[in-house]
């Protein structure tokens, strides 16, 4: 299973609610054509609680007073998607993650093989990735690419200090 907090979320402005952010979600949705349905707001208000990318499982676990299905998270999280309102990385056996993605910066992650973890990287190595990363995508559109993305994916192995209280509760 994928540790993950359920505080609020460090990609929401602090002076923005919750609500806002979900009534700019739903004017997205909109635009786009699509209905709001009670299912997408319970969806998006539970992305926009998470601190952290979640995998589809811990999102439906969190609409535990929705009727939301697990068929229905999943076909939201493609369409929010394919908006960009949504955010998807990977863990490293392949599992999915999905991270509210209100129209900032993408937030990169480093996810521990040892423990499942995910944890942001520090504002400073994600200011430089980020400016590679455009200077690439910038590159590939001079010749001639189009609709260029990305995906950057950080896998290790927790460090000593991080896995000893772990350890140290499995005794």
């Amino acid at each position: 299973m994928i540790a993950t907090t359920q505080t609020s979320n460090p990609l929401i402005q602090s002076n923005v609610s919750v609500e806002s952010s979900l009534e700019q979600a739903c004017g997205r949705l909109k635009a786009a054509g699509l209905r709001i349905t009670q299912p997408r707001i319970a969806i998006l208000s539970a992305l926009l609680k998470r601190s952290q990318p979640a995998t589809i499982e811990q999102i439906h676990d969190d609409l535990t007073n929705s009727s939301c299905d697990l068929v229905t998270v999943y076909r939201c999280l493609a369409a929010f998607e394919e908006l960009g309102l949504v955010r998807r990385s990977y863990f490293h056996n392949g599992t999915s993650l999905y991270q509210i993605q209100m129209g900032g910066e993408p937030v990169y992650h480093v996810v521990s093989k040892t423990d499942n973890t995910v944890e942001s990287l520090s504002p400073e190595l994600t200011a430089e990735l980020r400016a590679v990363i455009k200077k690439i995508e910038a590159d590939l559109k001079t010749q001639g690419y189009g609709e260029v993305s990305h995906m950057a994916e950080f896998f290790a192995t927790a460090p000593a200090a991080v896995r000893q209280p772990a350890m140290a509760h499995a005794s």
